[in-house]
């Protein structure tokens, strides 16, 4: 019998190509858009599964509240150690911790490592990582020891063994090969190039209170984490508070409040990605916000697709009727009529899930392109996705494929066989209206998403940033300069084209920088809370290098030797002190360990890290370590400039080339994560905007179809072209209306959730809803232009000659 159905089927199928070639189409394109959305939501959800027990490994965090509350995706030295001896349910510590910029050097080959790491000797016990050379368990156990990639040991040794290798590193002397692993898996929250041991450099205080230090814990199984982090206020109590009681010289009595302020928690491993959004993450992270909104875009896209059929089916039904009639006078019963026209809808399914892999193949690079992803087109060919495919094909053509069956079987026989499909309801059925409306409410909400998001990502870009970051040069290792770094800037500035340049640690928009706990000294005995505070070691000249305003106060001055226990600080860490309604100029601050410093000067709030965060304390201190060159550049001629800023770099010989880059450009590097998510949101919202055009066109087939004989009455009783337009279209335009009254409410809440994760955003303004609206109208209009246009200039002869 299903042969027979199947037969039948592909019968029907070749008669009605048009009819077959759109639904397939149409099928196709969502179901190759939700094989692509599937497969990025579950490369986002299996981040760092890779090791052998993921499950119970946890980070530890620190959350640091008063003024503000600021949480840390690492901790001090002692911390891993310390819980790791006194609770029995951690099975065992690791840490890592970035070693910024290094200078590797092998024979003649030399470069510069921004992806090291040191790493504990049990780091790769616990993140199980295969190894191609050495032995994970003791690769790391000797002062100098190295794990590297083997893109890392190619670039180095070629196609030699690296096992046994010697590297010389800058500041760290030899590093011995001792373990080479493949590469860190895409899906992982890290992703260094080589690991030094721990054991390289010796920490002699085992401290608790302070940043550095990346570390997890391996709990044993069946250990619950929500228990063991309950008991943590235990050791802030005991190791945390001395600490603090010392570094701000008061009581011990009064040092116990930080056990409310001072917070370890606990985040799993398998979470990070998604659910981790703390200050100084390894990488960009991504947001479960985002699985849930490519979640949904998906369903959407499903349920369009799934109308689509439904309408166009529906459509074809006048084509089909005497085809049914006739089946019903030969003694076919209803329940194989559904069934003949269901196997229709899951053989059309199947079809077009074959078509969608093949779109899935072909555009798979340019979806990884857009997303950031790298997602092999073998995994769409595993036992998984392919059992998947075949459940969801048989999903969506029994769902899309239902009310068609149910609407054909039910035509009256009499009537068919004399040439009317007319049913119950006919066109003003609620499911065929409802299916309109659903079409364009989806439109209108992803239309006003789009503008919503690519408004929120040119706020963010266009954004007064409170410092000039417009063709500023970065000279990057100016340490590579020693003692030539100010003859270098010296000779910078006596071109023409250079208006300033200022030696600095860092700049904004780099996310590396210096940090401590500090506090406002007062003149009683009571000292506020600690607070955390960043710290940008910089000359003289960053101030006016990159046109920062110094509201209160004044700028470092190399005419006052006592600068160098001054301090600018930014408006927030002024408000956080409680120095708000006091003039802060001359007042104290006191670092962890004691340490004074005088407020010389207030600068202006500017965002040295992304807009989506909010502003932090910031403090300004003369610094005499400086890891590059800020250059301010007045010139069109900006090649020229840059071949002659080279050649006198090269002139000092230093031990590095000329590395550089702009602030505009690593500024706009900040907001890759949200950009490539637009385009991923725009692609997605023409694929669905083109489904519902199909949908309409198969319904405005339908209604033109049904009509035919009303509309060559009207055009014989004198009615115009125009009336007669605007017959067949008055009703898409009530339904557009419908559909907008919905989807402004629903979308005005869904956009205003999503801009709550950015610390400053756009409002969503009024008119981009009526400019949505607008736009849905005129698709609308568009779509089913062709058949309205047609049904309005026919020949009313031809409709009325069976008459």
């Amino acid at each position: 019998m299903l042969h027979n159905y199947s037969k039948i089927a592909l019968r029907n199928l070749r008669r009605n190509r048009v009819f077959s070639l759109v639904n397939i189409l149409g099928l196709s394109i969502g179901l190759a858009a939700c094989l692509l959305i599937a497969a990025y939501i579950r490369d986002e959800t299996h981040y760092d599964r890779y090791a052998a027990r993921a499950k119970d490994i946890y980070r530890i965090d620190l959350t640091l509240t008063g003024a503000t509350t600021s949480v840390y995706p690492m901790v001090d030295v002692a911390v891993g150690p310390g819980m790791t001896a006194v609770y029995p349910e951690i099975e065992a510590y690791t840490r890592m911790r970035h070693m910024g910029d290094m200078f590797v050097q092998y024979g003649d080959r030399s470069f510069k490592e921004q992806n090291m790491a040191f790493a504990d000797s049990n780091f790769f016990s616990i993140f199980t990582l295969p190894f191609l050379e050495g032995d994970a368990h003791t690769a790391l156990k000797q002062p100098g020891s190295l794990v590297v990639t083997r893109d890392f040991a190619d670039k180095y040794f070629g196609a030699r063994p690296a096992l046994g290798k010697i590297i010389q590193l800058k500041s760290f002397g030899a590093g011995k090969i001792t373990g080479v692993i493949d590469r860190i898996p895409d899906e992982s929250h890290f992703h260094f190039d080589a690991f030094l041991s721990e054991s390289t450099t010796q920490y002699g205080k085992q401290t608790w209170t302070n940043l550095g230090f990346y570390t997890y814990l391996l709990l044993r199984p069946n250990a619950d984490p929500k228990r063991l982090q309950a008991r943590f206020p235990d050791l802030v109590a005991k190791y945390c508070v001395p600490e603090i009681a010392h570094d701000m010289g008061v009581p011990l009595a009064k040092a116990r409040d930080a056990v409310n302020t001072f917070i370890f928690s606990l985040t799993p491993l398998t979470d990070i990605h998604l659910h981790s959004d703390t200050k100084y993450e390894l990488e960009t992270n991504g947001s479960s916000r985002y699985i849930f909104i490519f979640g949904a875009l998906a369903l959407f896209i499903l349920l369009l697709a799934c109308a689509n059929f439904t309408n166009l089916s529906t459509a074809a039904a006048v084509g089909r009727g005497k085809e049914v009639g006739i089946r019903k006078v030969m003694g076919s019963l209803r329940a194989q009529l559904i069934t003949q026209f269901l196997v229709e809808s899951v053989l059309i399914t199947a079809f077009a899930m074959i078509l969608a892999f093949g779109l899935v193949r072909l555009i798979l690079p340019y979806f990884n392109e857009v997303s950031g992803k790298h997602i092999d087109f073998s995994l769409f060919l595993g036992y998984p996705a392919l059992i998947a495919a075949l459940l969801l094909t048989l999903v969506v053509g029994t769902a899309a494929g239902v009310y068609p069956a149910f609407f054909l079987s039910s035509f009256n026989t009499i009537r068919v066989l004399k040439g009317s499909v007319a049913v119950k309801g006919g066109r003003r059925s609620l499911l065929r209206r409802g299916l309109v409306v659903f079409q364009f409410v989806v439109s209108i909400a992803l239309i006003v998403g789009t503008l919503v998001v690519y408004r929120q990502l040119r706020f963010m870009q266009d954004k007064r940033l409170g410092y000039d970051k417009d063709q500023v040069l970065f000279i990057q290792d100016a340490s590579l300069l020693g003692y030539n770094q100010e003859a270098f800037r010296q000779q910078l500035l006596q071109d023409k084209r250079v208006s300033n340049a200022s030696l600095s640690w860092t700049v904004p928009g780099s996310g590396f920088m210096d940090g401590t706990e500090v506090y406002a000294k007062r003149s009683g005995p009571e000292n506020g809370h600690e607070l955390h505070t960043n710290i940008y070691h910089v000359d003289y000249d960053f101030v006016p290098t990159l046109g920062l305003q110094v509201i209160k106060g004044r700028n470092f001055s190399r005419e006052f030797p006592t600068d160098s226990s001054g301090v600018l600080i930014n408006e927030t860490e002024v408000n956080d002190l409680g120095w708000g309604n006091t003039d802060p100029i001359g007042k104290t601050i006191v670092r962890s360990g004691r340490q004074e410093f005088k407020v010389i000067g207030v600068v202006r709030d500017f965002h040295y890290l992304s807009v989506k965060e909010k502003i932090a304390p910031l403090m300004l201190m003369l610094g005499n370590n400086f890891g590059g060159m800020l250059v301010k550049v007045n010139t069109a001629d900006m090649k020229g400039f840059l071949a002659d800023a080279k050649q006198r770099w090269t002139s000092y010989n230093p031990a590095g080339p000329f590395n550089y880059y702009f602030l505009d450009d690593r500024y706009a590097t900040m907001y890759v994560s949200e950009q490539r998510t637009g385009r991923l949101f725009t692609a997605f919202t023409v694929i669905a905007i083109l489904i519902a055009c199909l949908g309409l066109f198969g319904l405005a087939t339908y209604m033109v179809e049904q009509r035919t004989r009303e509309i060559g009455i009207r055009k014989v009783l004198g009615a115009s072209i125009a009336s007669v337009l605007l017959l067949v279209s008055g009703e898409f335009l009530m339904l557009v209306g419908v559909a907008f009254l919905i989807a402004v409410p629903v979308t005005w809440w869904a956009m205003n959730q999503w801009l709550r994760e950015f610390a400053y955003r756009t409002p969503v303004s009024w008119w981009i809803f009526p400019l949505a609206g607008a736009a849905a109208l005129f698709i609308a209009l568009f779509t089913i232009s062709w058949e309205t246009t047609r049904a309005a200039t026919a020949n009313p002869v031809d409709s009325l000659r069976t008459e």
